[in-house]
């Protein structure tokens, strides 16, 4: 659709949310901003879609281009100051669409993480940015050293992203997981870095069925057929991380602080599932997103 049609069509979608979410005014005090919180939330999410990821991009776009659909944009300190006062609601509106979707309650699931690099490992030591939070890691699927935060992501079958927890760089991937598997049941599917038997009994006694490739000096007992379509299956989530990193670049940090942060990942996901929205009710796969924003 073209973009001025995007806008119109996510702005809709998402003050219904707002509204039906939020019935109870979020300021108790003092005077609402002049840009609604639906119409700042609309930015950020058109603004992830067209290449625009850092707030200052975002903010000069649409005061450029769409000033006549948002007349009330306030200055850029104090547009990226509501933004992200807003990860909360964004976070609240992510579920809600997870929930329409019909993807809170899949019985197949896909899980991985992936680095967030903060700066560049050899400047670390001299860095203050997230000097107590972020830590040194490998992601081996990159064969990449990194110092930052790990981004846990899980998703179900179609590839729609229905849970998300982040850490530090060093912490245990199979540790970050518990943070995800209690809504969930059924089967689950990791690589090779989610084998650990107490793991695996954990995800037993939460009613999830764990399967991953085992190591070259394993044995697998299971149908290569299985195995196979494990290996399959397992690769929708590398894709839907690959659409948050090439599209939406969530994989590098763009912030100084954990408030920052955690409005920026929350968006990002917002987007991706506004997205897939669109797509299912449109009659597309969920995450098959060319043409779905044209030239006009």
């Amino acid at each position: 659709m073209p973009v001025e049609e995007f806008i119109t069509t996510v702005y809709c979608l998402i003050d219904d949310l707002v509204k039906e979410l939020f019935p109870v005014p979020l300021r108790l005090r003092g005077f609402p901003p002049k840009l609604t919180d639906s119409e700042a939330i609309t930015m950020e999410v058109v603004g992830e879609w067209l290449g625009h990821h850092k707030d200052t991009e975002i903010w000069k776009y649409f005061t450029r281009h769409w000033r006549h659909l948002f007349p009330d944009i306030p200055s850029r300190s104090a547009f990226v100051k509501q933004a992200a006062n807003l990860w909360h609601v964004k976070q609240r509106l992510q579920i809600r669409i997870v929930q329409m979707m019909h993807a809170d309650n899949a019985d197949i699931h896909l899980i991985d993480g992936f680095p967030i690099d903060v700066v560049v490992r050899t400047r670390a030591p001299q860095s203050r940015i997230f000097k107590a939070e972020a830590g040194y890691g490998y992601c081996a699927s990159k064969d990449k050293k990194f110092y930052g935060f790990q981004g846990h992501l899980l998703v179900e079958a179609r590839g729609i992203p229905v849970g998300f927890t982040l850490t530090a760089a060093n912490v245990d991937e199979r540790d970050a997981a518990y943070d995800m598997l209690e809504t969930i049941s059924g089967l689950l599917l990791g690589d090779k870095g989610y084998i650990r038997p107490e793991f695996k009994a954990d995800c037993q006694k939460l009613g999830i069925d764990l399967q991953t490739p085992l190591r070259k000096n394993m044995q697998d007992e299971r149908p290569k057929s299985f195995v196979k379509l494990v290996l399959r299956v397992r690769r929708r989530i590398e894709t839907v991380i690959g659409q948050l990193t090439e599209r939406f670049e969530i994989e590098k940090c763009h912030c100084r602080d954990r408030w920052h942060m955690t409005s920026r990942i929350a968006r990002k996901l917002l987007a991706h599932n506004i997205g897939s929205y669109l797509n299912i009710i449109a009659g597309r796969p969920a995450i098959q997103f060319e043409n779905l924003i044209s030239e006009d």
